[in-house]
């Protein structure tokens, strides 16, 4: 089970990051070029809202069956995973940015919705979904990814 949803996971992440990618994109180009918000910006946006919460699931559900994760193991203490790079990484730093990210993405994309008017639209979600698209990149694990 842990070999397949670690697969999901890591798969997925690609069109999450594709996904959110065009979304920011998007969101800079209509607020650089003071176009009109469309629908279609709307179904971009929201795309990568969903993508990026059913990564989440998946990430969630890896976390308490994962091997790498090693809060649940009584033989290894705190202070050894915050020593060791990868271990922090796997049970702190990635998780807990992941987090972050899933929050300015649900924020900015609220906040969106609340604006009448195209300019603060794409203003939210540029701000919001290139943080977010930030964080997420900085705590890939890239040297595994591949």
């Amino acid at each position: 089970m842990e070999i397949i949803l670690k697969n999901i996971h890591s798969y997925w992440a690609y069109l999450v990051l594709i996904i959110l990618s065009l979304a920011t994109v998007n969101a800079m180009a209509g607020l650089i070029t003071k176009r009109e918000y469309k629908p279609k910006d709307f179904r971009l946006a929201l795309l990568g809202l969903i993508t990026t919460h059913l990564q989440f699931v998946f990430g969630l559900l890896l976390y308490f069956i994962s091997g790498k994760i090693q809060w649940f193991n009584s033989d290894i203490t705190i202070k050894e995973i915050m020593k060791s790079a990868d271990l922090r990484l796997y049970n702190v730093e990635h998780p807990l940015v992941m987090i972050v990210s899933i929050a300015l993405l649900t924020i900015g994309y609220s906040k969106h919705k609340k604006k009448l008017v195209s300019g603060p639209k794409f203003k939210f979600l540029a701000i919001f979904y290139s943080i977010a698209l930030l964080l997420i990149l900085s705590r890939i694990p890239w040297k595994y990814w591949f």
